[in-house]
């Protein structure tokens, strides 16, 4: 399998002609839609290329080392696509269950039955997520004080967990909270750790996400809460977020830096083993209209395979920052200046040789409502494996 990055002139017949494959395989493992155009600078995943390497070209060399990979979900996503992804997938964590400050846990409000179905058949583990949702809808801090510190309402909300987790077929739990406070550190790791004990004892791991920390004394609401030595003891394994540098309120930048991400898995393994940390990495991008205005701009989510077509569309080339390694691009549309940033192949293999290089557990997805077809397909032949079948 190899990455090709596409020059003016090429086709993808050409292309095919090139490393004798089929151009129909060329279009099925990039979604590429009819009458196959190509943007210039894009990344291609071509399957079972057999021509001599350009020095461009990144060959995919299968590492025969299992990796456990999550992908994120809410009950709206399309059954289609969830049918597609689920044969790489070894959990699927399902978003996701609130809870009141009594403990009271609160299902999604889309019924996600279907998913813990299709889950199933396909031998992957569908994992209830767990956030504490405020009225507004936005992570609430002061929900997860009520609780956390009121040993009633604690109780109430692992004897839910439990309860939901036996009576829906669950076969684990991941814990999401975030914005918890410096003063909640402690007792936000003593809950995660009862809600193990419990979960554990019904034969399932829990997990817990945490949010991009370089050091100790990172200050930040996002950050004084999460202790990472606390929590990778208190959890089976944990999910680094490490994703949204570039995110919907921010400058226009890579959504997730390799630069920076290997800071927080460098930091993380100093507190976590290896063997508990699945990398998070991001399956979508943005699109920001320039120039930025702090409070003002707000940038629109993108699709990777939408992000290509919008390039093609626009007639512009797309480039590579080598130290982010991620795609970007930039287009003028009624008057406007846009520049737009994605994940593409080359970006993927960069997050998947951290996960190789430092012999982490795995990876999750935030998230797979949309399908990126050629993520799933390298991350099958760069770990040589069918996940769901192990």
């Amino acid at each position: 399998m190899v990455i090709y990055t596409v020059h003016s002139g090429d086709t993808i017949d050409n292309i095919a002609m090139r490393y004798q494959i089929s151009a129909e395989d060329i279009a099925y493992a990039n979604q590429i839609p009819y009458p196959y155009a190509l943007a210039v600078g894009s990344s291609l995943l071509l399957p079972d290329a057999s021509y001599t390497l350009t020095e461009e070209d990144i060959l995919i060399v299968s590492t025969n080392r299992f990796a456990y990979s999550g992908g994120y979900a809410y009950p709206f996503i399309s059954p289609w696509v969830l049918e597609q992804t689920l044969p790489y997938l070894s959990d699927l964590f399902i978003f996701s269950y609130g809870f009141t400050t009594e403990g009271t846990l609160i299902p999604p409000a889309l019924d996600g039955t279907f998913m813990i179905t299709l889950a199933k058949n396909y031998g992957v583990a569908p994992i209830l997520t767990l956030t504490p949702f405020g009225p507004d809808g936005q992570f609430s801090n002061y929900l997860i004080t009520r609780v956390i510190n009121n040993e009633e309402a604690k109780a109430q909300l692992i004897s839910s967990l439990v309860s939901e987790v036996t009576e829906r077929d669950f076969e684990g739990v991941d814990i999401d909270f975030e914005y918890i406070l410096s003063d909640d550190r402690i007792a936000f790791a003593q809950f995660v750790s009862e809600v193990r004990t419990a979960i554990n004892e019904l034969g399932y791991p829990v997990s817990v996400a945490l949010a991009p920390k370089t050091s100790d004394t990172q200050v930040g609401l996002l950050y004084e809460g999460k202790d990472y030595a606390l929590l990778g003891e208190a959890a089976d394994y944990v999910l680094l977020m490490t994703y949204e540098w570039g995110y919907t309120y921010g400058p226009a930048m890579a959504v997730a830096p390799l630069n920076k991400v290997r800071e927080v898995v460098e930091y993380a393994l100093t507190k976590i083993p290896a063997e508990k940390i699945n990398l998070g990495i991001p399956n979508y991008g943005y699109d920001w209209t320039l120039p930025y205005v702090k409070g003002t701009s707000k940038a629109r989510t993108i699709g990777n395979i939408e992000a290509v077509q919008l390039a093609i569309s626009q007639g512009v080339s797309i480039q590579f920052d080598e130290v982010a390694q991620a795609p970007f691009f930039t287009y003028v549309q009624n008057g406007l200046t846009h520049e737009v940033w994605f994940e593409d192949a080359r970006s993927i293999y960069g997050k998947f040789g951290l996960v190789q290089e430092y012999s982490l557990r795995g990876m999750s997805y935030w998230q797979i409502m949309r399908l990126f077809r050629a993520n799933l397909l390298l991350q099958e032949e760069f770990f040589s494996h069918n996940l769901s079948n192990l």
